[in-house]
């Protein structure tokens, strides 16, 4: 991110934020702003669903997808915290159906944290579900994409190179350490602690309420194409020139199933900022939160902490910052944060695509007290 030459105030950058929604970048957008232990900042612009126009909010929920990795990480660091992992230990001692996998040298839980594992990164087009639909075993969906993908891309711990397929794994090392399941762990250790009640790995009660609708600006033509390309009821209707998803899941929650609002994913921000704690809860050390961020250039396109990440052509940009994205059908998120400023960043928006960039810029611009 390059230095602003002028600061921007709240009302400028409100003015900013509406004309996304207005000119068609993006149908609804939902901003939080953390600066130290609070949130400063948390609004609304255009609409959460077109059809009704109901309005985009701080409380409106999205899909994280692979926003989710950041919460995934921070799981297994508790735990590690807590002595019932190492992170320095094969993974596959933990979690043993990871031995379908070939591995010239054992991959480790760290490695699998910050990208390093060599583990392949299959495109995750079809996996995802109808609402409506009830879950696959999340076991046997994982051991059969391991099945498919035995053979590492690289030496474990030389390359970095991203990998949904690694945190599907780290899902079901959190179940069999914790005890639990995964989806279990991250609900009453981190997210019900933080007070992140309507955060979770499901839609708000009623199903869709208060949800946004994700939109692909698609070619009418293709609509047929898209519809066939995924699982049968995720397409929805035509809005103008989108196409909606009607309301869906990912499979394989830990790479990328929360859903919630910026409001909430603010409270997780605040964690991070502020040495692991947040509103006198502590979930992990000052330490820990330290190392999660720390980035390791090994090749490829970005540098990885364990988590966060930045890519390679932000390396110079000031204030500096790690981040993770989340993207996929009808949603685009960022969850950035500036220790040096000690500010932090979430925006969630309801199309695939959109300048999160020139956003984020904008709000690190206004001179937050």
């Amino acid at each position: 991110m390059a230095e602003t030459s002028s600061p921007m105030g709240v009302e400028a950058l409100e003015s900013f934020l509406l004309r996304q929604t207005e000119t068609g970048a993006v149908p609804g957008l939902s901003v939080a702003v953390v600066k130290g232990d609070r949130l400063v900042w948390a609004k609304g612009f255009g609409v959460a669903d077109l059809a009704t126009g109901s309005p985009a909010t701080p409380r409106t929920s999205y899909l994280w997808f692979s926003m989710t990795k950041i919460v995934t990480a921070t799981a297994v660091v508790r735990l590690a915290e807590g002595g019932k992992l190492d992170l320095d230990v094969p993974a596959d001692e933990y979690f043993r159906g990871f031995k379908e996998v070939s591995q010239p040298t054992p991959v480790t839980v760290r490695q699998l944290l910050n990208h390093s594992s060599g583990l392949a990164n299959p495109l995750p087009i079809r996996w995802v579900r109808s609402a409506g639909t009830p879950a696959s075993d999340r076991r046997v969906f994982v051991g059969r994409l391991l099945a498919k993908h035995r053979k590492l891309k690289s030496i474990p711990g030389k390359r970095a190179s991203y990998s949904n397929l690694g945190y599907l794994v780290l899902g079901e090392v959190v179940s069999e350490v914790a005890g639990t399941s995964y989806e279990e762990y991250v609900l009453e250790e981190i997210l019900s602690p933080l007070g992140m009640v309507r955060t979770g790995f499901s839609y708000p009660e009623p199903a869709g309420d208060g949800a946004a609708t994700g939109y692909q600006p698609l070619w009418r033509p293709l609509t047929p194409l898209l519809r066939a390309t995924l699982p049968r009821g995720v397409v929805g209707a035509r809005q103008g020139r989108y196409v909606s998803f009607d309301p869906f899941y990912v499979k394989g929650p830990a790479y990328g199933g929360l859903v919630g609002g910026v409001e909430e994913a603010s409270r997780f921000v605040v964690l991070h900022l502020n040495g692991g704690q947040a509103n006198g809860t502590r979930i992990l050390s000052a330490q820990s939160v330290a190392e999660m961020r720390r980035l390791t250039p090994r090749g490829g396109k970005r540098d990885f902490g364990l988590g966060w990440f930045r890519s390679h052509e932000a390396r110079e940009r000031r204030p500096a910052f790690v981040e993770h994205l989340g993207g996929g059908a009808g949603f685009w998120n960022v969850m950035r944060i500036y220790p040096e400023d000690s500010l932090g960043v979430v925006v969630m928006g309801n199309t695939t695509s959109y300048d999160h960039e020139s956003i984020c810029e904008a709000i690190v611009s206004v001179p937050w007290e």
